[in-house]
């Protein structure tokens, strides 16, 4: 393995972990906000990495798509919230699963606003290079991550947000889903487009707003 594969495996596995941190923080910092305090009682409010790391979602599998040259994704393990202890269940749910987008969004604005300085300023030399890189990958990363947790099934974000809006009666059927989150992720991604490549999941409906933002924030930068 070369001293180039190893620096661009970084490049995106550094920035992905800091975004999926800090997305896990945030769930956990609204639902503490809102009455339930279980992610702060076990120590899951920290930007210490190890006490959010997955090995297979934050390491293996990231490493895995960065040195095939696949678009990079991954997860945490996920912040411990009881909805029961929210003091409004059902909406504040809804607030606690928008919390990690909103932070994703956050960060790819901070980053675009740094990869603005950088420019501005037009360092030279190979860690310049490297520090740029990297910002634009965060940037990439916080704004995929932010649409692709807005997918509306459990257990995503966005599938939180559905069982808020949903009905109680229907809402009660939705949340069963969940149990199938994992299997119905590697479907959606791996098996429908290779059995149906016009059916790609990720190229139909989360390209695009993924690339809308990109442009967004960086208007001179993407053609």
């Amino acid at each position: 393995m070369t001293d180039s594969l190893l620096l661009n495996a970084a490049s995106w596995i550094v920035p992905l972990v800091i975004a999926i941190v800090f997305h896990e923080v945030s769930h956990g910092w609204v639902a503490n906000m809102l009455g339930d305090p279980t992610a702060r009682q076990r120590g899951r409010l920290t930007f210490n990495p190890i006490k959010h790391v997955d090995p297979v979602g934050t390491v293996i599998l990231p490493m895995i798509l960065a040195l095939s040259g696949a678009p990079i994704f991954g997860w945490a393990k996920p912040v411990p919230v009881v909805a029961s202890r929210l003091r409004n269940p059902r909406y504040h749910m809804m607030l606690v699963a928008l919390a990690g987008p909103g932070m994703n969004l956050l960060l790819a604005v901070v980053a675009a606003l740094a990869i603005a300085v950088l420019a501005a300023f037009n360092p030279t030399g190979e860690l310049w290079q490297f520090i740029s890189q990297n910002l634009l990958n965060f940037m990439a990363i916080n704004v995929f991550l932010a649409v692709f947790n807005l997918i509306p099934m459990p257990p995503f974000d966005g599938g939180h947000v559905v069982e808020g809006l949903l009905p109680r009666s229907l809402a009660v059927h939705y949340r069963k889903l969940g149990r199938y989150g994992f299997l119905l992720l590697i479907i959606l991604l791996l098996v429908v487009p290779k059995m149906f490549p016009s059916a790609n999941v990720v190229a139909k409906l989360i390209d695009p707003p993924v690339n809308w933002n990109i442009r967004a924030l960086l208007p001179n930068s993407v053609g």
